[in-house]
This record gives C-alpha cells, structure tokens and sequence, in this order.
C-alpha cells in the first residue's frame, strides 16, 4: 500500500483529518492531523491525540514495511495550511496569507503592483458564492501609542477573487495575542 494510502486510513479510523504529510531527506516522517470540521464547535489537538496517532502509525507502518528514520505527528499550528475547500469554507472570516502561482498582470488595474503574487486579507465567500475573494486595505500599522489623524482618510479596501487553482500555497495568518482571543477583525 502506498504511504498516504496507509496513514489516511490509520488517521481517518482513529476519528482525525490528516492535513499534511511532509517526508524529508533525512528520514523525518511528519504527520499533521486535526479534528473534523463540524460547524460551531471548536476543538484543538492535544498532546494525547498526537500520542494515540504517533502509536497506531507506529504499528500500521512497521506492518507495511514503510522505511522512515523518525515519525512526528503535531496539530496544524497556528499557520494552519489550507488545501482543500472544506478548509477555506471552514476558515471564512479569518486572517488568510495566500500566494498565487503567477504575478497579476493586467489583472492589476493599476491598484497593486502587477508583479505581486502574496497577499494577506480576509477570506471570504464571492457574491455569486462559487469562488473565493481576500478584502485587505494596504495602510501602515500603527505603532502603539501613535495618534491617528481623524482627517487623514482610511487606505482604500481591496478585493481579490481567486480559484484553487489559481493558488500556490494559502495558511492562516499567524496572529498572535496573549491576552485570549478577540472577535474576527472587521474590514
């Protein structure tokens, strides 16, 4: 049986979803899980599940005669990758970071530079709900304690609509805050 085939399997049957499988050079078996997405609930992996999955991988593997060095299994992280559609359907609202396979061309329209392919933004759902978009503004941060002007006028928002296809790589964007978790941003 083929490697995915055998972890997709061994996961699925212990009540994860795989998202990544990564092998490197050097043996490094590395195996991302996380719970199935069930709208209104939230629950994160834990050192136990990553346990309970490293164990049962152990053995499906050594019966399969997969060879690997060292196998690590871990929660998705806060830079979450996203793959699939289920995943941006799941992550709607959030902090995306996307890269695109090609530049924007003409696509541009003068609004941002035709050679960009990264962009950070909010995922949403397009109006005709068969594809994806990010809204961003591209203004400065603010440094704490900085005042704002109320006279100097907001950056202009952004929109751009994009398949799939069209990606390279999407993750959630790595934001963090220790003082708990606040409400989605508002564009």
């Amino acid at each position: 049986m083929a490697l995915q085939q055998i972890v997709q399997e061994t996961v699925i049957g212990l009540g994860y979803d795989l998202v990544e499988i990564d092998r490197t050079a050097g043996g490094l078996l590395r195996i991302t899980i996380d719970w199935p997405w069930q709208p209104g609930t939230e629950k994160f992996i834990n050192v136990e599940d990553c346990e309970k999955v490293n164990r049962q991988l152990q053995f499906a593997l050594e019966v399969d005669g997969v060879a690997y060095a060292r196998l690590e299994v871990s929660s998705p992280g806060i830079d979450r990758p996203l793959r699939h559609a289920g995943d941006f359907e799941r992550f709607v609202g959030e902090l995306v970071d996307i890269t695109l396979k090609a530049p924007m061309g003409e696509n541009a329209a003068g609004l941002v530079s035709a050679n960009r392919k990264k962009f950070r933004g909010t995922l949403e759902k397009t109006a005709a709900g068969d594809g994806w978009q990010i809204v961003w503004r591209d203004a400065p941060a603010v440094k704490p304690g900085q005042r704002i002007s109320q006279k100097r006028p907001p950056a202009p928002l952004h929109v751009l609509g994009f398949t799939l296809d069209e990606l390279r790589d999407a993750r959630l964007a790595p934001v963090v805050d220790f003082k708990g978790r606040k409400p989605k941003l508002e564009v």
